[in-house]
């Protein structure tokens, strides 16, 4: 094949991929049988969300009872859902490659998204269009959405489920008022089935507050220190209701690590363990505050994150651009964040389920469960 019909083959190719709709351009890939799709969404000028969709092999969709779809939203901010909700957690395939005998996709189809802009596989062109906010994460990702109602055949009869951990409890919230908005508004068809919230980071006040007390009663710190990290809980109450949330953030993690010191090394995300003995992954190397280090210090180095997306899985996927560097998280996406600490989302909750019942009552009430 002569060198112009290579380059009308690869302008051929690129064509078939993309598609357009409400103005949003996409580029999308997937597997021969469509078990799996993938793709970019420039969800704003420069701002573009990667997705990966997988269709369940026990999808058995009847009138009464429609197979549901779940959408994965990870923490962070900044942590990659693509990577590690995917791969880490719940997933068909393990951090190995290997597949997972508990994968939710034994009872759902999957979508995991790198969100916000500038996570994961997602990119932005430019700084300046990283999100700031979460609700401007929410309307990102509701653009997203309007594009896979059209990409992915069964998901505008599919329950849209939006499940969540950790600081991703604060997007499924406000996605979850967006989309039922969307919908109303008959810019979206799709059903939202219900939002989950699991371990979110929602209400750093209360979260603050509760570690003295409870790491006493299940005997992890003696009174001496949980009086301590009830004073220092004191302070990042303090910052947070004078606005401060940065401050808030330093002094939250001054506690955490008071608590690491005077407890024998508890693990602060499972008091059942002291750091470093999480049973289904290597050895932590140390305590930090930032979710970042936590995930990453879940994985060996052989079988990083980083490693398989950068690597095996970007070279599956061949529609990542050779500059964008996967890792666990990333720290600008965090940096530009301006509301890590504020508290607001109980209120954002209530709104999903008024939002949801003003939509014409699709579907069952919404379910929010909090830890």
């Amino acid at each position: 094949m002569d060198t112009h019909a290579r380059a009308l083959l690869r302008i051929l190719c690129l064509t078939l991929l993309q598609f357009h709709g409400g103005g949003v351009t996409a580029i999308s890939g997937g597997t021969n049988d469509g078990s799996e799709r993938w793709g970019y969404v420039e969800v704003r000028p420069k701002a573009h969300l990667f997705w990966w969709y997988y269709r369940s092999p026990q999808r058995v969709s009847l009138p009464a009872k429609p197979w549901p779809t779940v959408l994965w939203l990870q923490g962070g901010p900044g942590a990659s859902g693509v990577g590690l909700g995917n791969f880490l957690e719940v997933g068909p395939l393990d951090v190995n490659l290997k597949p997972r005998d508990s994968t939710w996709l034994q009872k759902a189809d999957l979508i995991f998204v790198d969100n916000p802009v500038g996570v994961g596989y997602s990119y932005a062109e430019d700084p300046s269009v990283l999100v700031t906010t979460d609700w401007q994460a929410a309307t990102d990702a509701t653009e997203l959405l309007k594009a896979l109602s059209k990409e992915i055949p069964t998901l505008q009869s599919s329950p849209l489920f939006l499940v969540a951990e950790s600081y991703g409890g604060k997007y499924a919230a406000t996605l979850g008022v967006s989309l039922a908005r969307a919908v109303r508004a008959g810019e979206l068809h799709l059903t939202l089935g219900g939002v989950a919230l699991g371990d979110s980071w929602i209400s750093p006040e209360d979260f603050a507050l509760s570690y003295g007390p409870l790491l006493l009663q299940v005997s992890r710190l003696d009174s001496n220190g949980a009086d301590s990290a009830s004073k220092k809980a004191q302070v990042v109450k303090q910052h947070i209701a004078a606005g401060r949330f940065k401050q808030a953030l330093y002094a939250l993690g001054s506690m955490l690590t008071s608590i690491v010191a005077s407890s024998g090394h508890v693990d602060v995300y499972n008091f059942l363990l002291d750091s470093g003995m999480d049973p289904v992954a290597a050895p932590a190397r140390s305590f930090s505050l930032a979710y970042s280090a936590y995930l990453d210090s879940k994985l060996s180095i052989g079988d990083s994150i980083r490693g398989i997306m950068n690597g095996a899985v970007k070279e599956k996927l061949k529609i990542i651009p050779k500059d964008v560097v996967v890792n666990a998280s990333n720290q600008n996406v965090s940096s530009s964040y301006k509301d890590v600490q504020k508290v607001d989302l109980p209120s954002v909750v209530h709104s999903v389920a008024c939002c949801r019942s003003s939509a014409g009552g699709r579907s069952s009430p919404t379910r929010s469960t909090m830890h």
